[in-house]
């Protein structure tokens, strides 16, 4: 049971009045009907999927999560004395490994931080955000429901003084290029001049490193992919045979993108009862599920660049494998 004490430092704020599974089936319908198909990475993300992922980040193959917590245990002071004293925003914390260290280097200098996270699923927010004001009694947390980008096109941060947004685990890398310009253009007009963004990305590597992180010989990638299918099954009546369809990811060097795929092993027909849909397949057709860009300095730079950032500082593992980036809102 939490506290009274920690209750009064905590608000969550409903900001999502859209139902998720009408967004979720408004996006089947959209991607199942497309040519080619796609089905939006962020749906991957259920509470099954959340839990598949939170086992991938423990493989010894997938090297994103743990090499930004090493830069953040290792720079986090000096990453916040870059910005001085901020309220601090992140963008997706998930079960909030990375925002710990972080808040925790904050209330190393600051006598009281207020910390806003904002999330698509209920739980996962509810879960984090008690935990983390029954932990520390300095800590204010205003939580907000809901896509990330629709809570900060409400403006919400104007007024509240200097800010730094977290957008972590390399999570911009899942937009395609003109859609994290967008993403970065509206996080850059929630801001003010001199406010500043913390952006995980992962760096560009060898075909072989990158594919062994997103297909793990035990397959716990291509179970964490194949659940979409699942899902689509459980919620809104499909009919997938997840049997028929094998897991695929690929690092395409010219867009240095890891493209990952659900590979229909045969010619069959899928009926998705909640949308009266029927969607057929060929053998060998492919539904891309995520793609996962990758970057180098100069394309950290070149995207902050024309959204409203400038790039200011970089920290990166000894190998330059990953880099934690700070961008300022231009003024």
């Amino acid at each position: 049971m939490i506290e009274a004490d920690a209750l009064s430092r905590l608000t969550i704020v409903e900001e999502e009045p859209a139902s998720s599974n009408a967004s979720f089936a408004a996006d089947v319908r959209r991607g199942l009907s497309a040519i080619p198909k796609f089905l939006p990475a962020r749906h991957l993300y259920d509470a099954v999927g959340s839990a598949l992922y939170e086992a991938i980040m423990l493989l010894p193959e997938y090297y994103l999560t743990r090499l930004e917590c090493e830069i953040l245990e290792r720079y986090a002071g000096a990453m916040l004395r870059a910005v001085g004293d901020v309220e601090i925003v992140e963008l997706g914390p998930g079960d909030g490994r990375k925002s710990r260290i972080v808040l925790e280097a904050a209330l190393d200098r600051m006598p009281v931080v207020r910390y806003h996270p904002i999330d698509i699923s209920r739980s996962s927010l509810h879960a984090l955000s008690e935990r983390l004001v029954a932990e520390h009694d300095r800590l204010i947390v205003t939580a907000h429901l809901g896509d990330y980008v629709h809570v900060l096109q409400r403006r919400f941060l104007r007024g509240t003084g200097p800010v730094l947004v977290m957008f972590l685990g390399s999570s911009i890398g899942n937009y395609e290029p003109t859609e994290a310009h967008l993403l970065l253009r509206t996080i850059a007009d929630a801001l003010a001049p001199g406010d500043a963004l913390l952006l995980g990305v992962d760096l560009k590597k060898s075909r072989e490193q990158l594919e062994l992180a997103y297909d793990d010989p035990g397959g716990v990638t291509a179970a964490f992919n194949r659940n979409i299918l699942t899902r689509i099954n459980r919620e809104l009546g499909g009919t997938f045979d997840v049997r028929a369809f094998r897991f695929c990811a690929s690092y395409d060097e010219q867009r240095a993108c890891v493209d990952s795929f659900q590979v229909s092993l045969r010619t069959q027909q899928v009926r998705i009862e909640a949308l009266d849909l029927e969607v057929e397949f060929a053998e060998g057709e492919r539904i891309l599920t995520e793609s996962s860009y990758k970057y180098d300095r100069a394309g950290i730079a070149a995207m902050a660049n024309g959204s409203g950032f400038a790039l200011r500082r970089a920290w990166s593992d000894p190998a330059g494998r990953y880099s934690v980036n700070l961008l300022e809102r231009e003024r």
